[in-house]
């Protein structure tokens, strides 16, 4: 019936309160039968004090005397409603009661025997009598002057009066104890539940999710914003952010496939043309052009492989880097020319100066960092209609000696603001109408940060994209600190 949570709340933390209310409980009854008898032993006490004063002088040998002494106490004694009184001989029996009382000359009682025994000169004595009435009675004993026992007067009180009293209270605080334990248990459970509820709710849906039904985060419900609450939005954020990304995910591998199969088909198709032509002859253009297909997308499938091996890396941390003191502008300037051709037959307009400075190096991998720039450029051109144009700058600046940054402008469609943090996501791709795999970007990104750079990215949609990439420049002694081979 009950597991988890609960079990582990009433077996840990119920437990012990129940223990502990059982213990007060136990414990206050204790108190108020002691309370109750003593307050009945006191009773007597003081009765018994007001007899020592009476006999305080009393100094005759003679029996006589001391029935005539005792029998005025026990007619003047003035608590005969709330205990009886009798008068005992010097050999224990019973010779007087006060009137009212029950007759208690044939009961056995000790008290007697233990006062003559006892310096004190009395004795208390609790138990039943022969008619299974429970009293309670002090015995004290009266000496003459020579020391010897003349009689004894017992106070006795019936003792159901009080028991009944104490069934009353001690029925009281254990109602009470029954309670407190029901306004621990009650509000308890309902605080458990309203614990366990949600969060066996919450698994069902998680599985759900985890199967690959994420709209069952719209199931997701919570009436309280506490840590409940919040993990049951952390979840449903959860489930919108993995159902996003295996959108992404499936894009990813939908334009992946498109990206192959173009040009394989191209590859394929060239191949058989020159195969099947007629004699097994082909003229000289149909060949050069054939080839120069087959060359181009291998090309092409070159590069998106090469593309999909690196972001494999950097997904398992085996991103390697040969790092090496480089000519950063050296290296981008060649980027830019090896693209000047194709931004020519694209109609697109190229601008870069070459800076006439010297600019201080930059500590790296000389491929990589070509394979960031060959990104960002190919997405300038890639994205920017015929007649547009990308520029591209290089700028070191004393006012920052720490960096060279290389801007990339271009005039194409751009990226909304809704895209524009996702843009070096894995998987993201914001236009969907341009081919890519949609992950060129977060390679190029996480190469920058692994050279302790950065790729900033700034644009509005209909307006155009700027790029920007900045590097740390080359300090001496920084090949000691970054070994040539690092493994990522």
């Amino acid at each position: 019936m009950f597991r988890g949570i609960t079990k582990r709340w009433i077996l840990n933390t119920l437990s012990v309160i129940l223990t502990i209310i059982i213990l007060i409980v136990v414990a206050l009854i204790f108190i108020v039968t002691y309370l109750f008898q003593s307050s009945v032993e006191q009773s007597l006490n003081a009765a018994g004090n007001e007899l020592s004063l009476v006999f305080s002088g009393y100094k005759s040998n003679s029996s006589t005397d001391f029935s005539s002494t005792v029998r005025e106490y026990v007619e003047n004694f003035d608590k005969k409603e709330q205990m009886g009184v009798m008068v005992l001989n010097q050999s224990g029996a019973v010779k007087l009661t006060s009137t009212g009382f029950l007759n208690y000359e044939n009961e056995k009682m000790t008290d007697f025997e233990e006062a003559a025994k006892s310096d004190s000169g009395y004795a208390f004595w609790r138990g039943k009598l022969s008619s299974g009435e429970k009293a309670m009675s002090e015995t004290r004993v009266i000496r003459s002057e020579s020391g010897s026992v003349v009689g004894g007067v017992r106070y006795i009180v019936s003792m159901e009066p009080v028991n009944s009293r104490i069934i009353l209270y001690s029925v009281i605080i254990v109602a009470m104890g029954l309670i407190i334990i029901a306004l621990v248990i009650i509000p308890g459970l309902m605080f458990i539940r309203s614990i366990v509820r949600p969060i066996r709710r919450l698994s069902v849906i998680s599985s759900q999710i985890a199967q690959g039904d994420f709209s069952a985060s719209e199931k997701i419900e919570h009436k309280y914003d506490d840590e409940i609450g919040d993990l049951c939005d952390a979840v449903s954020d959860m489930a919108k952010d993995l159902q996003t990304t295996e959108q992404m995910k499936n894009d990813f591998i939908s334009r992946v496939s498109h990206e192959l199969r173009t040009p394989l088909t191209a590859i394929k198709g060239w191949a058989e043309t020159m195969q099947l032509s007629e004699n097994g002859t082909i003229d000289r253009r149909t060949f050069e052009r054939g080839m120069g297909v087959i060359i181009k997308e291998s090309g092409r499938l070159t590069s998106i492989v090469e593309e999909l091996l690196d972001f494999g890396r950097i997904q398992s941390g085996r991103m390697v880097l040969i790092n090496e003191k480089i000519d950063i502008l050296a290296e981008f300037d060649e980027t830019v020319y090896m693209l000047k051709d194709r931004a020519v037959e694209e109609g697109i307009h190229l601008l870069y100066d070459e800076p006439d400075a010297i600019y201080p190096p930059v500590y790296g991998d000389r491929n990589r960092l070509k394979q960031v720039f060959l990104n960002i450029l190919d997405n300038a051109l890639k994205y920017t209609p015929k007649g547009g144009v990308v520029a591209a700058q290089v700028i070191y600046s004393e006012d920052n000696p720490d960096v060279i940054k290389i801007i990339v402008t271009d005039t194409g469609c751009g990226i909304s603001a809704e895209d524009l943090p996702k843009v070096k996501e894995k998987f993201f791709k914001a236009n969907q109408t341009v081919g890519g795999s949609g992950i060129g970007l977060a390679v190029a990104d996480e190469i920058m940060n692994l050279h302790g750079g950065s790729l900033d990215i700034e644009s509005g949609e209909g307006v155009g994209t700027t790029v920007t990439l900045t590097f740390p420049i080359y300090k001496e002694g920084q090949k000691n600190e970054l070994p040539e081979n690092i493994k990522l």
